[in-house]
């Protein structure tokens, strides 16, 4: 399996955040032709006080998001990685989702769920690949991408 998750929040259980995670980061792989065999990602499954916490502690925002990421590595987009070799996947970094946010998100953005998440995780996999959106040119690629990747797996455009 390319992702490991830890719930730590039982309410993610429910909702398949294991099943949807594995999709979400294969799809993303995938996509960009990289083999989901030779990877692996760390997931947290956690809730907001405990992203809160993390988001003070890396980022120096003390407050709930959505989701974080942390490769393992600094990664350039148009140099993607090869992969682990002998059965040993390369690790590509960690990635923490909270629930409270990510449901109201959900419901005020009127999405199923489990598309959210499923954005979510293909956007925090992107960011492991090096993707990122603190340009509008940089944005503009990375929301392509998810938009690509997301529509491959039958999920609606998350920017329209």
């Amino acid at each position: 399996m390319l992702t490991d998750t830890l719930l730590e929040d039982p309410r993610w259980q429910a909702a398949g955040l294991e099943a949807l995670a594995e999709r979400a980061a294969c799809a993303a792989l995938s996509h960009l032709s990289l083999d989901p065999e030779r990877f692996e990602i760390a997931v947290l499954a956690c809730d907001d006080a405990r992203i809160a916490e993390l988001n003070g502690d890396f980022r120096a925002k003390p407050k709930p998001t959505n989701v974080l990421s942390w490769p393992s590595e600094e990664r350039d987009p148009e140099e993607p990685p090869e992969g682990g070799e002998d059965g040993m996947p390369e690790e590509l970094g960690d990635i923490a989702i909270a629930w409270e946010t990510c449901a109201r998100e959900a419901a005020e953005q009127g999405k199923p769920l489990d598309h959210h998440i499923t954005h979510l995780m293909v956007h925090a996999t992107l960011h492991l690949l090096g993707y990122d959106h603190i340009s509008d040119a940089e944005a503009t690629v990375m929301e392509t991408l998810e938009t690509e990747i997301l529509g491959k797996m039958g999920i609606e455009d998350p920017y329209s």
